[in-house]
């Protein structure tokens, strides 16, 4: 059964799309997540790896009260029971997730985001979008330190895809102010950066210089 409810957020998912790194410290992450959303981020991603349980609830619920405040959505990573808990505005899920019948009857009847993982593969993508995913990750489009061996998807092949999804599409892996333009010129509807940002000596004008590089491509179309 898919989700009883209409696609509510296809406008929301644009634009520079910020994924936490992994860090232990609540105040250090809250403190360099507050620099992104001040640099004018549209959307965030919470994704802790390496933390336990506690450490999870405990950086999701400050961080999600520090998104509201700037009416930012922030959407958990392939937790949905972190997510539903707290009442965040979304999850990413990855490929294994989507078949699940647990995952689909639970969000039955909830608002929220819902992002699927696709790498380089267009059927998991026409699948998500049968499924009301709100949006569909492609990527890695370039060499990224969070997952060296991640497939590669080539922005042709983004343009390619297009032709088949209507749904939002978002590029993801090692994504730099350097790199970011030709993703962005794919049909990309959102970017998601992390290590370009978080691990940037200026967090907030590095935030800034990737906004603009939207704006940038609409004045050139």
């Amino acid at each position: 059964m898919a989700r009883q409810q209409q696609q509510l957020h296809p406008s929301i998912i644009n634009g520079l799309y910020a994924i936490t790194p992994d860090m232990m410290r609540t105040e250090e992450l809250v403190d360099k997540v507050q620099k992104v959303l001040q640099g004018g981020v549209k959307l965030l991603q919470y994704r802790n790896k390496s933390a336990n349980c506690g450490l999870l609830r405990e950086q999701a619920q400050a961080l999600l009260s520090l998104c509201r405040s700037y009416q930012v959505p922030m959407i958990v990573n392939d937790d949905l029971d972190l997510a539903l808990e707290i009442d965040a505005d979304g999850v990413h899920l990855g490929q294994d997730d989507l078949v699940r019948c647990e995952v689909k009857e639970r969000l039955i009847g909830y608002d929220k985001i819902l992002g699927i993982s696709c790498y380089n593969r267009l059927d998991l993508a026409l699948q998500a979008q049968r499924f009301c995913a709100d949006y569909v990750a492609f990527g890695a489009f370039f060499s990224s330190a969070t997952k060296p061996d991640a497939v590669k998807v080539t922005v042709d092949w983004v343009d390619q895809a297009r032709k088949q999804i209507a749904i939002p599409i978002v590029g993801i892996g090692g994504i730099r102010l350097t790199n970011a333009t030709a993703v962005i010129q794919s049909g990309c509807a959102a970017i998601a950066v992390s290590d370009d940002l978080f691990n940037t000596r200026d967090i907030q004008l590095r935030t800034k210089q990737l906004v603009q590089l939207f704006k940038d491509v609409q004045l050139v179309r």
